[in-house]
């Protein structure tokens, strides 16, 4: 029987909903037990919060002030060490579980599984490929450990309303010294997570300029959204890279995301398939974005977006 280990992705003390999801893909394997592990400085909190999910047994909480920050150097020895007994150790395909799960795959000396989206059997998964454009079937050499990426675009977050027990756990793991945290630079922003947000708004290069992306923002916080942007947006400089959705981005799936002055290109298409309800704000008629969203509306994004934030 399959015993899956789920890596909790956390920050600011807060459990990223990415975890949840983890626990899905995990639960589709039809497992004899799936615990959580919670590294950080003080992991009571966090492993408290992720023992109410659904279908948890237990969550391994390892405080260590040598996890303050997520360097997955640090974490990949103390996983690597915990993975003993495991069958399936599970991590989410964010920015996070990309760094971390490799580091994990080499020390335990097997091949990751990445954007795993759907569960064919114990050792058998599907992935995306060529950007979303195909989907293979991959197989895992059964008689070792599967480390795998969970594509959190495809899974649903598990229930909440669990009781797992949470376990304090001291590691023995050698943590290596010549890698450490030096300083963080990241934007400040009251609005939710890109990665997580039910709601998303998107500017594209259509918008014109780092100025002119203060609209987004504007129509963005009247929906509470997170936003987002194409890479066209990005590598002219109107938004930081943090919020390049898309193939080389992030890859989200909102309830409801907007697209404003985006085209389509495929690289983008890549990062929303995913998404409840797309709604496309573009002037030009032919746009490719029209061909994937489920509204379309054909206009000038700088007259539409003040009549439809007023209209909020």
């Amino acid at each position: 029987m399959s015993k899956v280990l789920v890596v909790a992705e956390h920050l600011d003390g807060k459990l990223n909903a990415s975890t949840a999801k983890c626990v899905s893909a995990a639960q589709a394997l039809s497992p004899e037990s799936i615990d959580i592990v919670v590294l950080a400085a003080d992991a009571a909190g966090v492993a408290a919060e992720a023992g109410k999910i659904s279908g948890v047994a237990r969550v391994l909480a390892v405080s260590n002030p040598a996890n303050e920050r997520a360097i997955a150097q640090v974490l990949a020895p103390q996983v690597g060490k915990l993975a003993e007994g495991y069958s399936h150790v599970f991590g989410p395909s964010t920015t996070f579980g990309k760094d971390l799960m490799p580091c994990v795959a080499a020390l335990l000396g097997v091949p990751q599984v990445s954007d795993l989206m759907a569960v064919e059997g114990s050792h058998e998964f599907k992935r995306p490929i060529y950007a979303g454009n195909a989907i293979v079937t991959v197989k895992a050499t059964a008689d070792h450990v599967v480390v795998a990426t969970v594509r959190t675009a495809s899974w649903p977050e598990a229930a909440q309303g669990g009781s797992a027990a949470v376990e304090a756990v001291t590691v023995g793991a050698a943590l290596p010294t010549h890698t450490r945290f030096v300083g963080l630079a990241a934007g400040k922003s009251d609005r939710p997570d890109l990665q997580s947000a039910k709601r998303v708004v998107s500017g594209g290069r259509g918008v014109g300029s780092k100025e002119n992306f203060e609209i987004i923002y504007k129509l963005a916080d009247r929906l509470g959204a997170a936003v987002g942007a194409s890479r066209a947006a990005v590598d002219a400089g109107y938004v930081p890279n943090e919020l390049q959705v898309g193939q080389t981005g992030k890859i989200i799936a909102p309830e409801l995301y907007v697209a404003v002055g985006i085209s389509g290109a495929i690289q983008h298409l890549t990062g929303i398939k995913d998404a409840g309800t797309i709604v496309a704000i573009n002037k030009d008629a032919d746009a490719p974005i029209f061909e994937v969203a489920d509204i379309g509306l054909v206009g000038d994004l700088f007259n539409v977006l003040p009549e439809l934030e007023s209209a909020l």
